[in-house]
């Protein structure tokens, strides 16, 4: 829980008006939605679970939207979109309607054999895993 309160003090300063509560969405009708606090885009669905080089690799790749800019988010970014007042899901599924366990961040310790930060989009939290584990993805572009 410390862990969460720090990347959500970090996140207040880069992204004003991140407070615990997730942003204010835009549906744009194409797979995608838009975080109108953060500028963020995400992609809507996702493309199941698999490892951290494979999440990385597949969001690097992924063809959504028209656009071929979209990377795995860090962890202050998966943090922003979930929201501390609901719970089992901590996402608006109004937005993101398929939600499941843990999901990878592109945040990562130091060495290669150092875990990867990922959140819960179930229960809202942040934990670190390894990478070879298989968990789910939601790719981002934009901000940075």
């Amino acid at each position: 829980m410390r862990i969460k309160a720090f990347i959500l003090m970090v996140a207040v300063m880069f992204f004003p008006g991140v407070d615990g509560m997730a942003g204010d969405f835009t549906d744009n009708g194409d797979g995608t939605v838009t975080d109108n606090v953060t500028c963020l885009m995400w992609q809507q669905g996702e493309a199941g679970s698999m490892n951290w080089e494979d999440a990385i690799t597949y969001c690097k790749a992924l063809y959504l939207a028209g656009y071929t800019d979209w990377r795995l988010p860090n962890i202050k970014e998966m943090e922003s979109i979930t929201d501390d007042t609901l719970y089992g899901p901590a996402i608006d599924t109004t937005y993101f309607p398929d939600v499941h366990g843990w999901y990878y961040s592109s945040t990562s310790g130091l060495g290669i054999y150092s875990p990867a930060w990922c959140v819960s989009f179930v229960t809202g939290h942040v934990s670190s895993h390894g990478k070879s584990n298989r968990f789910y993805v939601r790719c981002v572009r934009g901000g940075q």
